[in-house]
């Protein structure tokens, strides 16, 4: 594409910038123990503040605490199997007019998850309940790549806790891109 060539998708993209991706949500549950040590035993974790009482108790941290890179799975909405090839691999429906259906509509259909960065405020513990809302940060201008012709969309989810107080934030890149035009189509 050359630098002079007016990129209409792009210039329609514009008005998302700086905008909530969907509705906020809160996290079904408390952050509770059991799934502090599901995780923990899945990673094979034996850092004791996360699972030992006492050990916690005596620690700086006064009790036990959640993992830091738990804090995404707090506000993971249960998800739905069915139709998730349809929904670009989402969990869930989303709703309402937002960049990633914009550019669906467009035909860039091929959902690529690219990065993920995490930054803790503070650690969790059981008890806490937490919400979360989200914001369109950028969009690329148009990208050719081995998938296609594309965007990289990025946005910035921050977690709240009861207080509304941040307890972090986490930064999500995916590329959207046109599978039609794999390998210089289009």
């Amino acid at each position: 594409m050359g630098s002079e060539e007016r990129d209409e998708v792009r210039e329609s993209l514009e008005k998302y910038i700086g905008q909530p991706m969907g509705p906020g949500s809160e996290a079904p549950e408390d952050v509770n123990g059991p799934m502090i040590r599901h995780w923990v035993d899945a990673l094979d974790d034996q850092n004791p503040v996360y699972s030992d009482p006492e050990v916690a108790q005596e620690s700086r941290f006064g009790g036990v605490v959640a993992p830091p890179a738990m804090l995404q799975t707090w506000t993971m909405p249960r998800p739905r199997i069915e139709g998730i090839a349809e929904r670009g691999g989402a969990p869930t429906e989303m709703s309402g007019e937002n960049v990633v259906s914009a550019l669906d509509k467009a035909g860039y259909v091929g959902t690529l998850a690219t990065n993920s960065e995490l930054e803790f405020e503070r650690y969790l513990r059981p008890g806490d309940r937490l919400h979360l809302t989200n914001e369109l940060e950028s969009i690329s201008a148009r990208k050719k790549t081995g998938l296609g012709l594309g965007y990289f969309v990025t946005w910035i989810t921050t977690y709240l806790d009861a207080n509304d107080q941040v307890v972090g934030k986490q930064l999500f890149r995916i590329f959207k891109f046109d599978p039609a035009t794999m390998g210089g189509a289009g």
